[in-house]
């Protein structure tokens, strides 16, 4: 078989960079996708399109006092942007847009900057930590969680408009 990264590595060594970077633990959270498909109502959507490798996610958000009440995700993304899209499908419900902004700078750190793994609610996103050798997979494995706080961030906007008032004469 062909080594799918471009190097001159053998073929043993390119099946330990595929072994470690598509674990079983990836591999199960990209097979099994918590709240798949689209909401009927939602208050907010957002897509996502990753310009390097074509991975789209498009998620709807439903909020109630701030918080994530209810969320679907379509994802169409490679086994890491669909690893880290089922983190987020199983922990987002209740997460509010500081919880979303500190899960997306901590595993966007962790990818970007050899940082520290998400804690709390997002902690799952471990598993992502050999990704950070791979600059080409970090925006499909951020996709899912840029998507949903643009959609968190639009949803807020339509529950608290800004009125402008016009003082004339």
């Amino acid at each position: 078989m062909d080594c799918p990264f471009p190097s001159a590595a053998s073929p043993p060594i390119c099946h330990a960079v595929i072994d470690a970077l598509y674990s079983d633990r990836i591999l199960a959270l990209a097979a099994n996708m918590p709240r798949a498909g689209r909401l009927p109502a939602p208050d907010a959507s957002s897509q996502k399109t990753s310009k390097l490798c074509g991975s789209t996610v498009i998620v709807d958000v439903a909020m109630r006092d701030g918080r994530v009440a209810d969320f679907a995700q379509d994802v169409r993304a490679c086994a890491l942007g669909q690893a880290s899209a089922a983190v987020l499908g199983d922990k987002v419900i209740g997460a509010d847009l500081g919880e979303l902004e500190a899960a997306r700078n901590a595993l966007r750190d962790m990818l970007k900057a050899d940082g520290p793994p998400p804690s709390g609610r997002f902690a799952d996103l471990y598993v992502l930590q050999p990704v950070k050798d791979y600059p080409a997979r970090h925006a499909s494995t951020l996709l899912a969680f840029e998507a949903v706080l643009e959609a968190v961030r639009s949803a807020a906007k339509t529950a608290h408009p800004r009125t402008i008032t016009a003082v004339t004469g």
